[in-house]
């Protein structure tokens, strides 16, 4: 089989950093952050449509083929060369993320999600005074109280980096919630993919973001806060002032990356007080392909594999 694939950033970049609301899980950065965490890619031309697929390790010498939030609509023609590519290397399955697009008819199932499939995004078109507007009135008040107190926005420097982890660690664990390892975080942030802003007050750092920038798009990835201060409201000042840098920067749109009231009613409700629109996804599918050894698989997952 010889597969079509993109070889240079420049022409992988000028087709998907230009899409509206751009999916920085497709850029060729994310590709290249994936090869350096020591796994495989493709990045394909199928039908004049650009898809990054990553080869994910599973126990057992098992793997997948995973495709993240691609805006690319799938035909059975385009999942014949990726149910190829997974033959070649030997993958139980593919898993895709479309952006819009119901892949029941392609033979898909869906499946637990990976990335999150509703987010709230602002309109950076919108002038400070409307985006604050949009807000609901108590986000706005401890906007106004933390600028009050003198609470500062930095942007981190490399050898702050392990106080960004041990926020994000701390407020992981009191919450109860999964994580990535130090070394996914930090690779994201050293190899410069992401950026790192602090929230100061009186010396002491408060809160931390992990901010993405892509195409026509900055986006909330990660963040940590101390348990101490809360009174303070630094989170709600380091949003605003990431929204209005980012609005100066010609950014187009702020995605704060997921909310879901049951899951996650907290932070949820912490994004929501800073108005904007929803966004829904299609969620996560998948497609066997060796359809024995991935009900082995699935059987197993149950009880044992945490992918």
């Amino acid at each position: 089989m010889k597969l079509k694939g993109i070889t240079t950033k420049e022409q992988w970049e000028q087709k998907m950093s230009s899409q509206s609301q751009a999916q920085f899980l497709q850029s060729w950065e994310w590709g290249e952050f994936q090869k350096r965490l020591g796994r495989q890619i493709w990045r394909l031309e199928i039908e004049e449509e650009y898809i990054l697929v990553i080869k994910m390790p599973l126990p057992l010498g098992w793997n997948y083929l995973y495709i993240p939030r691609t805006r690319v609509e799938l035909t059975q023609s385009k999942v014949d060369v990726l149910k190829e590519l997974a033959g070649q290397e030997k993958s139980l399955f593919i898993r895709v993320e479309p952006v819009k697009q119901d892949l029941a008819v392609l033979g898909f199932a869906q499946t637990k999600q990976v990335q999150p499939t509703k987010t709230l995004m602002l309109d950076l078109s919108l002038s400070e005074e409307e985006l604050l507007a949009q807000m609901h009135q108590k986000t706005r008040y401890n906007i106004r109280l933390a600028d009050k107190k003198r609470v500062k926005l930095l942007e981190s420097r490399e050898e702050q980096f392990v106080k960004f982890y041990d926020l994000l660690l701390d407020t992981y664990r009191r919450k109860d919630k999964g994580l990535h390892s130090r070394n996914y975080y930090q690779k994201l942030y050293l190899d410069h993919i992401s950026k790192i802003y602090f929230a100061e007050y009186e010396g002491k750092i408060l809160c931390a973001n992990m901010m993405i920038y892509y195409g026509d798009t900055m986006t909330y990835l990660h963040g940590g806060s101390s348990p101490e201060d809360k009174n303070i409201m630094a989170p709600h000042l380091l949003q605003w002032e990431q929204i209005k840098m980012a609005k100066s920067q010609g950014y187009k749109y702020y995605d704060f990356w997921g909310i879901d009231e049951n899951k996650w009613p907290g932070v949820t409700r912490f994004k929501k007080g800073f108005g904007g629109f929803e966004v829904d996804y299609s969620g996560t599918w998948e497609l066997p392909v060796n359809k024995g050894w991935y009900g082995v698989y699935k059987f197993l997952k149950r009880y044992f594999i945490k992918k």
